[in-house]
């Protein structure tokens, strides 16, 4: 069959779209799920991401990784989807939609998607690294010289060891490079590889900065190899929430995926 798709990218967090709401796309067939993102033998993603219908909101987001599997929330993913809808017409400038993690509201502010992000509050603090839940579960760890740094070794060995095991955790490394601004490059689980950008990835360093009193600013600014993301948030008894996912969602592409499995 033939499949219409559109491609974007959040500072290089890129994704397949595909609007869904007539339900033609055959969730559970990973493997060609897995083929579509293939770098070399599909169109190449880090994910795809349906847009389906909702009885409550706008639309729900359902996320897939790399790996042909439905995975957690994704950020940058999350702000695609708004642009794509934008797209479809579905909304103009806000949106309410479902992902696997509840609730997201956002707001399009010219070239930019302002996300609204799950609330935080169970942080586990070690000293030589943070763990947080910002929708997807996130190590983040400090490092100098992160340019050169040995990401993917050193985040794939993390990634399954102890406490994570099977579930296993995205991986974060960070560098301060100014009172509120940080360095980041991420590990993603289900994609298997660093990316370029990770959404709930730079708001998990955010709040971990803030938490372990590196930056005392609640707006933080994130440079990712990617491009600029921006993580602003509140916090009130040991609870960070408002918090809000800001930075472009591009459209790359479209086109249509001819698929005989």
């Amino acid at each position: 069959m033939e499949i219409t798709f559109f491609k974007y990218h959040g500072t290089g967090n890129d994704f397949i779209l595909i609007d869904n709401r007539a339900q033609i796309f055959n969730s559970d067939n990973h493997q060609k799920i897995a083929q579509m993102c293939h770098r070399h033998f599909g169109i190449g993603a880090d994910g795809l991401i349906l847009l389906n219908s909702s009885k409550k909101y706008d639309f729900s987001m359902q996320y897939f990784n790399a790996d042909g599997f439905e995975g957690s929330m994704c950020g940058n993913g999350g702000r695609c989807v708004v642009a794509f809808a934008k797209k479809l017409g579905i909304i103009t400038n806000e949106a309410h939609f479902e992902a696997i993690d509840g609730l997201h509201v956002a707001q399009i502010e010219q070239d930019e998607i302002a996300l609204q992000m799950s609330e935080v509050s169970d942080i586990v603090k070690h000293v030589s690294h943070t763990y947080l839940d910002t929708g997807s579960p996130h190590h983040v760890e400090m490092v100098t010289g992160i340019e050169v740094y040995p990401v993917f070794d050193k985040g794939r060995s993390i990634r399954h060891a102890a406490p994570y095991f099977d579930i296993g955790t995205n991986v974060n490394f960070v560098e301060q490079i100014a009172p509120d601004t940080f360095k980041v490059r991420t590990y993603e689980r289900g994609v298997e590889d660093e990316t370029l950008s990770c959404g709930t990835g730079v708001t998990a360093v955010a709040i971990s900065m803030f938490e372990n009193n590196k930056t005392k600013n609640n707006t933080v600014k994130l440079m990712t190899l990617g491009g600029k993301l921006e993580v602003s948030f509140l916090k009130d008894k040991g609870t960070y929430h408002s918090i809000f996912l800001k930075g472009p969602a591009t459209l790359v592409f479209e086109g249509i995926y001819s698929s005989h499995q």
